[in-house]
């Protein structure tokens, strides 16, 4: 099933399933945060609760989830990625043994088609990442890899729009990855079921039209379900929880010369089986060329 949040011009933002060129409201439900809180059973009722179909051409798209803790992020989880920023630092390249993570506040969320107000004074170099996103289903804990893959609910798409010049600053990497606005989310939750198998989706961005990254989820160096695993390890995961599984080749910092986003771009993310996520950019003051 796909689902989405919406408002319309007389409604606040409420869940619902996507029915071909419809929404089917969620009824009783505020969110999707809270049909993920229900158990399986509960779930499988409240989907069977659907409400009078809304024209999605008369529908504003949100982002899907609006988590209470942070996003976690795997960092250098392509490999051509990975080459790509050993190059452009001038450093030999070392795969990781482990998946390296990161996180991403939760006011870094922004919904689709949402304009992303970036701070210009802030940084010089703002860049795009294409992500798939991974969402907790399944409180759990210590999982096993085989098991992973039973915990997610479903996937979205998420944009890891990067500040390189505070990222770069220190080897801690939280400051440039959670400014405001640097997590577009959507624009729909898609379950677990109906995207199959996700080893094998195509992944791609798009700046005003060109295409900057494309690659397939095949080439990740640590799977999904490997990163779910990691990411348990001692730590619990509840439903909800969001994980960006990476970004693959062709991000602007390591472009030669490199390029930075400019005020007036427009990105879309593009994942199959989920959709495009799409993001105008205001940049707030003026930046160094980056292009």
């Amino acid at each position: 099933m796909r689902f989405a949040l919406f408002s319309t011009q007389t409604s606040a933002p409420r869940p619902a399933v996507v029915d071909g060129e419809n929404l089917r409201p969620l009824e009783g439900l505020a969110s999707l945060d809270a049909l993920l809180a229900l158990d399986p059973a509960q779930r499988a009722a409240a989907v069977g609760r659907l409400g009078p179909p809304v024209p999605l051409a008369q529908a504003r798209l949100h982002a899907p989830l609006a988590p209470h803790k942070n996003v976690f992020c795997v960092g250098r989880n392509y490999l051509a990625h990975a080459e790509e920023g050993a190059r452009a630092r001038g450093e030999e390249l070392t795969l990781p043994k482990v998946p390296t993570l990161f996180s991403k506040a939760p006011t870094a969320i922004a919904g689709p088609d949402a304009t992303l107000h970036l701070d210009g004074a802030a940084s010089h170099e703002y860049d795009w990442e294409a992500e798939l996103a991974a969402v907790i289903g399944t409180r759990c804990k210590n999982v096993r890899e085989e098991d992973a893959l039973g915990m997610i609910f479903g996937y979205t798409a998420l944009n890891d729009v990067s500040a390189r010049d505070l990222q770069n600053a220190t080897t801690q990497w939280f400051k440039g990855k959670t400014l405001d606005d640097t997590c577009p989310l959507g624009p729909v939750l898609v379950s677990a079921d109906e995207i199959g198998d996700v080893q094998n989706l195509e992944v791609m961005l798009r700046v005003n039209g060109e295409t900057k990254q494309r690659a397939n989820t095949s080439s990740m160096i640590f799977s999904v379900a490997r990163i779910v695993a990691y990411l348990s390890l001692g730590t619990t995961l509840e439903p909800g929880d969001i994980i960006a599984t990476g970004t693959p080749e062709g991000v602007g910092f390591a472009r030669k010369p490199p390029e930075f986003l400019k005020d007036g771009d427009v990105m879309e993310v593009e994942i199959s089986k989920i959709g495009i996520l799409r993001s105008p950019v205001s940049i707030s003051a003026p930046v160094a060329a980056g292009r």
